[in-house]
């Protein structure tokens, strides 16, 4: 591997403008904790994150160019950098540590303190950055015509297309502002529901369903027609071929976990209960299996990966360039000492030295992996779930094995996870990120710092969000399965305590490989498998729009850019505005009386009292459609929207 000598950043090293500077930290800050939360109810409601970098990076140019007069590409990196560790931190998060409150809420202990999850969550994110940095040489310089980083890419062209900033960010906020509205009247009003369903009595067991939500919109846009397909698929299978073949076959036997009969059970709860008492568990073995098969498809890479990867280790320090400053390595070996250390020593961290050492080894094993994996495959593609999942086996089976069982042992279980999973996750946005200073020229050792300030920031705030959703609806319920958390539960309580239905978890393994052999992603199929029908049904729409935009042949190669760019940017919205409204319903559910009080009592019921009748009716589910179909026009308006020079 040689540098490449002939490649000109977009900011000459021998050139300064204004970069870390307090407008770009307290700009990264918020927008850390805005996307931070926002990722975090979206992740705990249909199991996936988005991306935060482009948006973050488009806001910042709105209000730094367009409000406060000021002109920096680098200070609209920094806003970015910092502002997309929020995501990550989130995904980390909400994929793990949503089993503790489970855990807490079974055995009637205390739920994680704030402390508690802040400690765990900054310390992921930081090994995370430290354990990336002393690859940035390697990876990002000298391969920088091998590995394409396309998100890292894509944000760069974006910033450097800066003089349409103000109008791009004003998609943005307008998606914002119009979810945020939506999901405040289906949501807080309860004008019409948020979730239409139609049970299908001529097919017993079966039923159709589509949450009617703008987020859901958005995320089916930015994962495009071929992922939103397959997670339909999944539910298709599960609803349509499963439950009507367990309701058919099983209606006369009690099958575990239920203790009544399958026709008892529809009866009570029609296809929910046959979903939430089978499905999720063949599900929940499809996506664990489909995982480990990634991780198995990978391991060569993985391998050659990890051989390159050391080769270059070190090799970034700093230099008298302004452009090739990296953090010094004696801060980088110091800070995951003592990182590894305050994992064993600091109380409120449940683990032991063991639990430390296996988060430094599976640590920086996965975050080289997942640096070099993102550069390749992109951040969406990156198998962080495999990777948690495979840690969990290990750590449950040493700490089994070293006679740590019980609730000690599950809870440091998933803490080793739980950080393992940021660690990865926060090592794929840092280089994402660094790939777009190496392209604009920014200061890495700045972006470096800029990262850390956003674990921190995001860190803090993660573990509010997590007790607040928590107290307003309760993980596992309707409105935030946590499906991943609830994955990682029940592996973890299977290996310490085999109290899993293992013929259902074996069954949806077995279809996972049945998938893999027909060639056809794994894990989105098994996600859409394990998910309600509901969530991926709206995702399908989002996927729908993108395709007919993609087979548009009347659209230039440039228009058509922009105009599948603008659909991205208003769907960043459309999660922005919901996520944060979803926090704001959280509040105000929690601060009068609990789970069980609405909105609309706390604003005093101005609606007309037919109003939350109307939303139980199929007049309400027609409605809500109506609704759903006027915010897909939306998304189809702003993406054709003519951009304007600022």
């Amino acid at each position: 591997m040689s540098e490449n000598k002939d490649f000109k950043p977009f900011v000459p090293a021998n050139k300064t403008l204004p970069e870390f500077t307090g407008t770009s930290i307290v700009l990264g800050i918020i927008l850390a904790v805005v996307f931070g939360g926002a990722n975090a109810y979206l992740g705990l409601r249909v199991g996936m994150t988005v991306s935060a970098s482009i948006p973050a990076a488009v806001i910042s140019m709105g209000i730094i160019r367009k409000i406060l007069k000021k002109d920096s590409i680098l200070e609209n990196n920094m806003v970015q950098t910092i502002g997309s560790a929020g995501e990550s931190v989130a995904a980390g998060a909400i994929f793990t540590l949503p089993a503790l409150f489970l855990w807490a809420a079974d055995w009637g202990t205390s739920a994680p303190s704030l402390i508690e999850i802040a400690v765990i969550a900054f310390i992921g994110g930081a090994l995370g950055i430290l354990f990336m940095v002393p690859l940035r040489k390697a990876l990002i310089v000298q391969e920088h015509g091998t590995l394409p980083y396309p998100e890292g890419q894509a944000c760069a062209e974006v910033l450097m297309a800066g003089e349409e900033g103000g109008d791009k960010a004003s998609i943005v906020f307008a998606g914002l502002g119009i979810s945020a509205a939506y999901k405040f009247i289906t949501d807080g009003l309860k004008v019409f529901p948020s979730e239409v369903h139609y049970e299908i009595p001529a097919y017993k067991g079966s039923a159709v369903g589509m949450d009617v939500l703008p987020a859901l919109l958005g995320v089916g846009y930015i994962c495009g027609p071929k992922i939103s397909s397959y997670l339909f698929c999944g539910g298709i299978l599960g609803w349509f071929v499963l439950m009507p073949l367990i309701a058919l076959f099983g209606a006369n036997i009690v099958m575990f976990p239920a203790d009544v009969t399958v026709a008892e059970l529809y009866a009570k709860g029609g296809s929910n209960a046959i979903w939430s008492n089978y499905i999720r568990y063949i599900g929940a073995g499809a996506v664990a299996c489909g995982g480990v098969l990634s991780l198995v498809k990978s391991l060569p890479l993985i391998i050659k990966t990890f051989k390159e990867a050391m080769k270059g280790f070190g090799k970034g320090e700093a230099t008298g360039e302004r452009t090739n400053q990296d953090l010094d390595m004696k801060v980088i070996l110091i800070g995951v000492l003592v990182l590894a250390l305050a994992l064993w020593i600091v109380p409120v961290v449940p683990i032991n030295f063991f639990g430390a050492l296996l988060v430094v080894i599976f640590g920086f094993f996965f975050a080289t992996v997942s640096s070099r994996m993102v550069g390749l495959v992109g951040s969406s593609n990156n198998p962080v779930s495999g990777m948690t999942i495979a840690t969990l086996l290990v750590a449950s089976f040493a700490l089994k094995a070293t006679g740590m069982v019980g609730q000690a042992g599950m809870t440091a279980a998933i803490t080793i996870g739980g950080v393992i999973c940021i660690i990865a996750a926060i090592a794929g946005d840092t280089s994402q990120d660094l790939k777009t200073g190496y392209i604009l020229g920014a200061t890495p050792k700045r972006q470096q710092i800029g990262e850390i300030i956003g674990v921190l920031a995001s860190s803090l705030a993660i573990g509010g969000v997590l007790y607040l959703l928590d107290m307003a609806w309760g993980y596992g319920e309707a409105q935030l399965p946590a499906p991943q958390a609830t994955l990682m539960r029940m592996i973890v309580e299977g290996v310490m305590g085999g109290n899993l239905p293992w013929t259902l978890v074996g069954i949806g393994a077995f279809i996972a490989i049945i998938i893999e052999i027909l060639g056809i992603p794994v894990l989105p199929v098994a996600i859409g498998l394990y998910l309600p029908i509901h969530l991926s049904t709206p995702m399908m729409v989002g996927g729908i729009v993108k395709l007919i935009i993609d087979k548009k042949k009347s659209l230039g190669e440039k228009e058509k850019k922009n105009v599948v760019e603008n659909g991205i940017l208003y769907s960043s919205g459309l999660i922005a505005g919901e996520g944060i409204v979803g926090i704001a319903l959280a509040i105000l559910a929690v601060i009068p009386a609990g789970k069980e009080t609405t909105v609309g009592d706390v604003i005093g019921g101005f609606l007309p009292d037919m109003m939350p009748a109307l939303a139980n009716t199929q007049v309400g589910n027609i409605i809500g459609l109506a609704a759903f179909a006027l915010l897909t026009l939306s998304l189809w308006k702003f993406c054709f929207r003519k951009s304007k020079k600022v």
